[in-house]
């Protein structure tokens, strides 16, 4: 049953100092192959105006008495993503396409 005095799930903005990265390529003519058993898959970086945010639950309470509340804490954002494209193991490596992203990261 909803009630005005619903305040909604508390969300906290709280890093925990990690510093969490899926993973950088250096941009080369050489690229990073993933392999398990016969498959392989190229691993490309990708970046995303649209970011990542990791959470965590988290329980607070005011006082000892109170109940405690649980809500959402913020620990990281990410901005780069790795794409895992097939291949085959015997493919060379793709010519990079001059990309804005691309040329951004090079000066990273």
């Amino acid at each position: 049953m909803s009630s005005q005095n619903d305040t909604g799930i508390p969300l906290v903005h709280d890093p925990d100092g990690k510093g969490y990265r899926f993973l950088t390529l250096e941009s080369s003519t050489n690229s990073a192959i993933l392999k398990s058993g016969s498959q392989s898959w190229g691993l490309r970086q990708k970046n995303t105006s649209n970011a990542l945010i990791l959470l965590k639950p988290t329980t607070t309470r005011a006082s000892t008495t109170e109940m405690p509340e649980t809500g959402l804490k913020a620990v990281a954002t990410v901005h780069d993503t790795i794409e895992l494209v097939p291949e085959s193991s015997s493919a060379p490596a793709p010519v990079a396409r001059g990309k804005w992203h691309e040329k951004f990261a090079r000066g990273r």
